[in-house]
């Protein structure tokens, strides 16, 4: 259950646009203090909502053996969500950015001015749970584990989720200077690579629900 949890998590955590916005604090002029936040933000959306997800897949009793089928299905259904998203951002046309035009997304506002609060929002609008997280956590909801146990998954669902903002940080801190210059040079490819890395995350999180789904449903009784 925790290494099923843990690589889900993990490729939840697999965002470019959280990479970015961390890259863009790290180079503001407070930047250890204004991440500090963008990482508090991040930890308490993850965390609140891995407890709500957690709770509510709980109070459906689908760890019980007597509801194989159902928990199984939940993951076939995911799975077949989580490919139908990567075939819609796979069709999706970018717009060209605009030069003239300054960003008007509410996420691109906030980042554009960095502060303390304005990066608390940021890291509660970023991490808001998606489907592949949604994964990860359901993956403690429906084992059949002991509190302790199901506490320390969910912890360490958590703690992956927000990877790309507390491990920018702690590299920030051995090597300030580097880690600026290497996550500017790395922003370029991230913008001009994030679509595909967001579809291969979708299909890959996807493919591993629909086969576990269908390996449940099919031959584990």
């Amino acid at each position: 259950m925790l290494i099923q949890a843990a690589g889900l998590a993990l490729l939840a955590a697999l965002s470019p646009t959280a990479l970015l916005v961390a890259a863009v604090y790290l180079g503001s002029a407070r930047p250890r203090y204004v991440t500090a936040f963008y990482l508090a933000g991040a930890v308490i959306m993850s965390l609140v909502m891995a407890v709500i997800l957690l709770a509510v897949l709980r109070s459906v009793n689908l760890q019980r053996p007597a509801e194989h089928t159902p928990r199984y299905g939940l993951r076939l259904a995911l799975g077949i969500l989580l490919l139908a998203a990567a075939v819609v951002v796979a069709r999706r046309k970018a717009r060209p950015p605009d030069p003239s035009k300054p960003a008007t997304g509410i996420v691109s506002k906030l980042v554009a001015d960095p502060a303390p609060m304005s990066a608390f929002l940021v890291g509660l609008l970023i991490f808001a749970p998606g489907i592949s997280f949604l994964a990860a956590v359901q993956v403690i909801a429906t084992a059949r584990a002991s509190f302790d146990l199901t506490l320390l998954a969910l912890i360490i669902v958590v703690v992956i989720n927000v990877l790309l903002v507390w491990l920018p940080i702690v590299v920030h801190l051995v090597a300030p200077g580097a880690t600026t210059r290497y996550l500017t040079a790395f922003n370029g490819w991230l913008r001009a690579h994030g679509k595909l890395i967001l579809i291969g995350v979708l299909v890959a999180v996807g493919g591993i629900m629909v086969i576990n789904g269908i390996y449940g449903l099919a031959v584990v009784r």
